[in-house]
């Protein structure tokens, strides 16, 4: 298979498209025609394309699955998120991004109808069998120059895989098998065909055998569910193509070959190398051969060049060394005057600092920092002195106010003892206390003769006899 899709002589480095495409060729030629099933996960359905992309999962592992408008819209129910499918398709890759993914078919859920419970349970034993196995099937290629066909003379399918056949590669040699591929002898006839086209394989030169029959029912198809064609398929010495029914049918048939089309058409198609395609192929690797024989030429051509320009006089490399040597000097005084140009201003730079820092300069700051303190002490002070001045003037003029001198000058007069304490009731005072009457002008000094109490409202104060 790898000899077919890599090119005869590989160049050394493949570019990520080419390693992409051949993967995709690999992975299509093997594994076309799978029926997974598993759990609907992350489906997203785009509206303006209608396609439809989701994961179908297991315990053990996930699948991304594609399935395009012109086939979802052939379902006949609506699946959903989580549920339990089981899916026909074929897996490829998208050498855009590198995915693994199957290209869905048909969907279907799991477990419907007695006739797919009967078609599961024969998968499930002939697969245990071991009748499905990889290692058991043998390699089906597109270099055949005689293919066997078992299949109806009369039906669609035969005429279909004839025009594919001429159209890709008419050098193709075709026998045809007849059988019968529907009804209750279907079968047998089916089985006897195969033994058939093996027998005489060595006569005709038969090299592989294409099974085929067109769409139907699932009644129509039951001839190829049969365990007994299932069986002659895997005893075929010839490599078997199953090419039953449309694209959405699957059979034993199909399991059990050891290669499944999706239609008698795509079963040509698989097994016949295109002409066109080998033309191509043909014209792009001449392209190829012709591009690789210029790049070596250029290559070789820019090599003389290169040792051409290196061949030069030794004249010619002393005037590139002197030239060279003048540069040098050039770059060596430029760099010894800027160098000159920093130390001098480094040397500029200090000299400021220096007098900025020198003591005479402090001592003039210094100075003039203590003039201009000495200056806002006086202002200090001089301010602070009229202020005290004018609360004194303010505390002298409320004393005047409210002292008891202006008292005294209405007429009124202050009594004291010897003590100078003033007296207040007739009860600090006793017959012969010497008291002292301070008058506005002037004091006097008198001797209590006679105390008198204070009269009762509406008497006369009791006038004080002459001492």
């Amino acid at each position: 298979m790898s000899s077919r899709l890599l090119p005869r002589s590989p160049p050394s480095i493949y570019s990520v498209s080419e390693i992409n495409r051949f993967a995709r060729e690999l992975v299509e030629a093997g594994l076309s025609g799978v029926s997974v099933e598993g759990e609907i996960v992350g489906l997203q359905r785009y509206p303006r394309s209608g396609h439809w992309y989701f994961h179908l999962k297991d315990r053990g592992a996930q699948l991304r699955c594609v399935m395009f408008r012109e086939r979802n819209s052939l379902l006949r129910f609506e699946p959903a998120e989580g549920d339990r499918v089981r899916a026909l398709g074929n897996l490829t890759i998208y050498e855009k991004r590198g995915d693994f993914q199957c290209k869905v078919l048909s969907l279907e859920r799991s477990g419907a109808g007695a006739l797919r419970q009967a078609f599961e349970a024969l998968k499930a034993r002939l697969q245990a069998e071991g009748l499905f196995d990889a290692a058991a099937k043998k390699p089906v290629g597109t270099q055949f120059r005689h293919i066997g066909i078992v299949t109806s003379p009369a039906g669609a399918a035969l005429h279909d895989m004839i025009n594919v056949f001429r159209r890709r590669f008419p050098l193709i040699r075709l026998t045809v098998i007849p059988t019968l591929v529907q009804g209750e002898q279907a079968a047998s006839s089916i089985c006897k065909a195969l033994a058939t086209a093996n027998s005489l394989r060595t006569a005709l030169d038969l090299e592989a055998l294409i099974v085929a029959r067109g769409g139907g029912s699932a009644e129509d198809l039951q001839a190829f569910n049969e365990e007994s064609v299932a069986r002659a398929i895997f005893a075929s010495e010839l490599p078997v193509t199953s090419a039953v029914g449309h694209e959405t049918d699957f059979s034993i048939a199909d399991f059990v070959a050891d290669l499944r089309a999706p239609t008698p058409s795509a079963a040509a198609e698989l097994m016949s190398p295109s002409q066109d395609e080998i033309r191509g192929r043909l014209r792009s690797q001449l392209g190829k051969l012709e591009l690789r024989m210029r790049q070596r030429l250029g290559r070789q051509g820019e090599h003389l060049r290169l040792v051409a320009l290196r061949l030069r006089s030794p004249a010619r490399r002393l005037e590139d060394h002197a030239q060279a040597l003048d540069e040098l000097g050039q770059r060596l005084l430029r760099a010894s005057r800027n160098v000159l140009a920093h130390k001098r201003q480094a040397v500029a730079l200090g000299e400021q600092r220096l007098r900025h820092a020198s003591p005479a300069m402090r001592i003039d700051r210094l100075r003039e920092a203590f003039v201009q303190l000495s200056q806002r002490l006086e202002r200090s002070m001089q301010v602070s002195l009229e202020s005290r001045k004018a609360s004194l003037a303010a505390l002298r003029r409320g004393l005047q106010a409210t002292g008891p001198l202006n008292t005294l000058a209405r007429g009124y007069s202050i009594t004291m003892n010897e003590s100078a304490q003033v007296i207040r009731n007739v009860d600090e005072l006793s017959e012969g206390s010497r008291i002292i009457t301070r008058l506005a002008d002037g004091s006097a000094q008198s001797t209590v003769t006679e105390l008198s109490p204070a009269p009762h409202v509406g008497e006369h104060f009791p006038m004080p006899k002459r001492i």
